[in-house]
Formats: C-alpha cells, sequence, structure tokens
C-alpha cells in the first residue's frame, strides 16, 4: 500500500495560535490536567482502543490534546510535552489537538516556566463543521443520479 502526502513545512506555534485548520504544527505545553481513561471502539478498525483528554497550554491559552493508546501513559500533570508534526481537528464543534500518526509526542527537555493561561480555552469556543461528502454523495451531477424512483 502507498502512502501519498503533501510535504509541509513544520511550524513552530504557541497555543493561543492555534486555528481549526492548523497543520504539521509544533507545540510545546504544560499539561494541565488529565481525565479518566475510556474504553472506545474505533470506526476505522473496529478494534477496542483507550481514549484521554488532557488540557494542555502555555501563556498564550490552552486546548485539549487527545490521547490514544500508548500515548496517554507519556502525560502527567505538571509535566512539559512537546509535539511534532500535530494537527488539530474539530471534534464536536470543538477543536483538540491530535498527535496523529505522523507526529510525535514526548515528554519536553527543557520545561516551560511560565503560568498557564486557562482563560483563553481554545476548546471551549464553537466552530460550525463543514459537511464532508462521502461515498455516491461525491461528484453526482444533476440528471445523472443513482436514485430509482420509488413505486407505490
Amino acid at each position: 500500500m502507498k502512502v501519498f502526502f503533501r510535504s509541509r513545512k513544520l511550524v513552530d506555534i504557541k497555543i493561543g495560535e492555534l486555528t481549526p485548520t492548523s497543520r504539521a504544527v509544533n507545540v510545546k505545553a504544560i499539561v494541565v490536567s488529565k481525565s479518566e481513561v475510556r474504553n472506545v471502539a474505533s470506526g476505522r478498525d473496529g478494534m477496542p482502543h483507550t481514549v484521554c483528554d488532557a488540557l494542555v497550554g502555555d501563556e498564550t491559552g490552552c486546548i485539549y490534546l487527545t490521547l490514544w493508546d500508548i500515548n496517554i501513559a507519556k502525560v502527567n500533570e505538571g509535566e512539559t510535552i512537546s509535539i511534532e508534526n500535530g494537527y488539530v481537528s474539530l471534534f464536536k464543534g470543538s477543536m483538540r489537538l491530535n498527535v496523529g500518526r505522523y507526529g510525535t509526542l514526548e515528554t519536553a527537555k527543557e520545561p516551560l516556566t511560565c503560568e498557564v493561561n486557562t482563560q483563553n480555552n481554545r476548546s471551549s469556543k464553537i466552530y460550525e463543521q463543514q459537511r464532508r461528502f462521502r461515498g455516491r454523495e461525491f461528484g453526482r451531477r444533476e440528471g445523472k443520479g443513482s436514485f430509482r424512483q420509488r413505486r407505490y
């Protein structure tokens, strides 16, 4: 299986500068809190996984970081973490920082000494999500649909 991707330049960014379309970002942040671990079945592979949310931030703001499986144990409250090649997605309209398949998460070599700005929570604002087209809906032209007329 070949993997196709566009090469993107990685950008060092502060939490307060993240947007719903942020991709290929390097972030350094302090872990403020960590939620309980939940067991979920992933829609992608159907296998059981564990997931946890951690509130991370710096002097410009904070955001929820979604942690899956082995990354949960890498994060502890009060520590400074470093994310390389992370991205932002919308979950139920709110921004979430993700490590993803091509990103890395580790404890930072140099800790941040700033006070976390929890007043600017980037995950508290709700954004309108654009509808994603899948399957037959994508590329359909008027008059050339695959609908069959129903008989009553």
